[in-house]
């Protein structure tokens, strides 16, 4: 095997016992002593742990029929943390969260560990997820493979350094406002965000804006992650509709002729680098090229005002429910989120609700009607330095959203309309580093990007894109 088989490749050679769960692990294992130093992306490994999940995994493997074993039997996977995994703490990138271990498995855990898949370590991510880079006072900054002195995006920064390193075939991530979409541009992965309330969790906050998945390096990867963490939930209060079938069946079907449009504007009227503008111009003329009909003009974009407003309501309640807080050791611009969600009315609260409710149907009534599929950069900007995000923030700890917002201009309004949304890594810019583009179907619309994306990948493969450091 090499640290750049895809998960399913890695989970193929286990149920066929080319290789065991515990060489895929060492091996995993083995190249994260070799770069995480440099890059930053584990917040917590517990070797020995994984090392008894492995061993277990190859003890069913030797005793049962292939067909019989879980889809993802001995695969190694971390998990970002902000998710519970028993018998390790949440950190939740924070200095100010208890190193009290988690007394049970989060759901989305659950599924991984029902899927047969290994848990190998938890990822870094920014303090309780709030911002699109992955620094952290408790944990320090997660770098970029493809360039270290850039970042990996976040908040699943962790997540996409180490699959893009070959730390791991693939890795959980969760996104509330661009969180996978924006590490997978920075990472050159594909990285989805499901529909709203596809992947259940224990509870729901943040009018479910945010989501869990996974980045990896294939389509194929994605859709059959998909089909193990969005099992149906009775105890929801909220669930998306069942699909007609697997996603994974999705991968390589004809999406047929679709009605694509192409915007390099965003929601937020901010400035696009001209590699983000160039990467969507590439995809356009490739799909025209592919038989789709596409348009190259903006769809009517919600007024700006009106999204930030109720967005940042909603954003600044990110830290509710975490158990054992001390806010006297928390970073500034969360403190300042925190005391912002304290001093806001129940009522201003269900009216930014509602209000982002009214902002989303005028945007999603569009898809259907106007076009199929609206295409755009992932993000207005190439992957900044390490350290950006914090410019001016000790004069105003609110700079931290404002430099954010570059990143995330493309990503967050899709987390309020509740789209799939979908970043695949299409191209790298003069200055070697990937930019993504994003696509975003209708409501409950997976499977229509899987299948475009997977016609996408055929067309202009990436697998043999990966980040000199690592080679």
């Amino acid at each position: 095997m090499t640290r750049f088989n895809s998960a399913l490749d890695v989970a193929a050679a286990i149920q066929s016992r080319q290789i065991s769960p515990v060489e895929v692990l060492e091996h995993y294992l083995a190249q994260a002593d070799t770069f995480d130093p440099t890059l930053n992306a584990f917040a917590l490994r517990d070797d020995e742990r994984a090392l008894e999940q492995a061993k277990a995994a190859a003890d069913l493997v030797a005793h049962s029929d292939p067909e019989d074993l879980p889809p993802f039997i001995g695969v190694p996977i971390p998990i970002k943390d902000l998710n519970d995994v028993q018998g390790w703490p949440t950190s939740y990138g924070s200095l100010g969260v208890p190193d009290t271990p988690a007394q049970t498995d989060c759901p989305q855990v659950e599924r991984f560990r029902a899927a047969g898949f290994v848990l190998m370590a938890k990822t870094t991510t920014p303090e309780f997820g709030t911002i699109s880079m992955t620094e952290s006072q408790r944990f320090g900054a997660t770098r970029n493979p493809w360039n270290p002195a850039h970042t990996p995006g976040g908040s699943s920064g962790g997540a996409a350094a180490a699959v893009a390193a070959g730390m791991a075939p693939i890795a959980h991530a969760s996104d509330g406002g661009g969180s996978i979409r924006i590490p997978a541009s920075c990472t050159g992965l594909v990285g989805l965000k499901p529909s709203r309330n596809r992947i259940t969790g224990r509870t729901e906050k943040m009018t479910a804006a945010s989501t869990s998945g996974v980045v990896s390096r294939t389509v194929a990867d994605t859709a059959a992650v998909l089909d193990v963490l969005a099992v149906r939930d009775s105890g929801a209060w909220n669930v998306a509709p069942s699909p007609e079938r697997p996603f994974a069946d999705e991968v390589g079907v004809n999406p047929g002729k679709l009605r694509i449009r192409v915007a390099t504007s965003n929601p937020l009227g901010i400035p696009v680098d001209p590699s983000c503008v160039e990467a969507a111009s590439y995809v356009a003329d490739l799909l025209s090229d592919l038989g789709h009909n596409v348009t190259e003009s903006s769809p009517q974009w919600p007024e700006a005002s009106l999204f930030a407003e109720g967005f940042l309501t909603v954003w600044a309640t990110i830290a509710a429910g975490i158990e054992g807080l001390n806010t006297e050791r928390i970073e500034p611009h969360n403190l300042l989120n925190l005391n912002k969600a304290l001093n806001t009315s129940s009522i201003a609260f269900t009216e930014a609700t509602m209000m982002l409710q009214s902002v989303s149907r005028l945007l999603t009534c569009q898809f259907g009607a106007d076009f199929d599929v609206l295409v755009t950069p992932t993000m207005a900007v190439e992957p900044p330095l390490v350290g950006s995000i914090w410019e001016g923030t000790e004069a105003d700890p609110n700079m931290t959203l404002i430099n954010a917002m570059p990143m995330a201009a493309f990503t967050a309004m899709f987390n309020v309309t509740g789209q799939p949304a979908l970043s695949l890594p299409v191209h790298v810019s003069e200055s070697g580093l990937p930019v993504g583009v994003q696509f975003i179907a209708p409501p409950w619309q997976e499977a229509m990007l899987i299948r475009l994306g997977s016609q996408i990948e055929a067309a202009q493969p990436w697998s043999d894109r990966w980040p000199s450091m690592v080679l």
